[in-house]
C-alpha cells in the first residue's frame, strides 16, 4: 500500500486592492498557507505526481469582483467568491513538467466586502466567513461543482468538514 504524502502548496495571497481598513483583522498569509495545506491533506488530491500545487488567493473588494464576474460569468453584480481553475491538462509536455514542478490549480477571488455583509448577524467572524469561501473556491479548483441541490449539500458538508480541520467550527450550513 502506498503511503499518502502530505501535499505542499505554493500559495500566493494578494490584498493590494483593499484599503488598509479592509485589510486589518484578515488572516495572515501564513495562516492561509496552513489552512490550504491542511485542506489539501484532508482532500488528498492526486493531480500532481509529486503532490505539489500552486494556488493564488485574491482578497479584494466588490468593485473588482463585480468586474470579474461580469467579464467571465456574464453576471454584472458583486459575488462572494469566484474560482478559476487552471485548464492545462491538454498542454503538450504538461506531465513531464509536473514531474518536478508544482501543478497550478488556479485562482480563488473573494470579496471581503461581501464576506463582511454575509456574516449572518455576527454569528461568526470575518475570518470564519473568509475561510468558508476559500474552502468553497478550493473545492471548485479541484473539480467539485454544485449544479443541483443534492450536490450543493454534499459540497457544503465538505466545506464544513474542512473548517473543522482548522478548528473554525460553528458555522451553520
Amino acid at each position: 500500500m502506498t503511503q499518502y504524502l502530505s501535499p505542499e502548496i505554493d500559495l500566493w495571497v494578494d490584498t493590494t486592492e483593499l484599503v488598509p481598513a479592509q485589510s486589518s483583522g484578515l488572516p495572515t498569509p501564513q495562516t492561509w498557507q496552513i489552512w490550504f495545506e491542511t485542506w489539501l491533506s484532508e482532500l488528498q488530491p492526486t493531480a500532481s505526481p509529486i503532490n505539489q500545487y500552486e494556488v493564488s488567493l485574491l482578497l479584494t473588494n466588490d468593485a473588482t469582483i463585480q468586474q470579474l464576474n461580469a467579464t467571465y460569468r456574464h453576471q454584472d453584480q458583486a459575488t462572494d467568491v469566484l474560482a478559476f481553475a487552471t485548464q492545462d491538462t491538454d498542454m503538450p509536455g504538461a506531465e513531464v513538467i509536473y514531474q518536478s514542478s508544482p501543478r497550478p490549480l488556479g485562482d480563488v477571488i473573494i470579496s471581503v466586502e461581501t464576506a463582511q455583509r454575509q456574516r449572518h448577524n455576527d454569528h461568526y467572524t470575518l475570518s470564519q466567513e473568509l475561510a468558508w469561501l476559500a474552502a468553497h473556491g478550493l473545492l471548485h479548483l479541484l473539480g467539485w461543482d454544485h449544479p443541483d441541490d443534492a450536490s450543493l449539500k454534499i459540497m457544503l458538508d465538505k466545506q464544513y468538514r474542512l473548517l473543522e480541520t482548522i478548528n473554525l467550527i460553528g458555522l451553520e450550513v
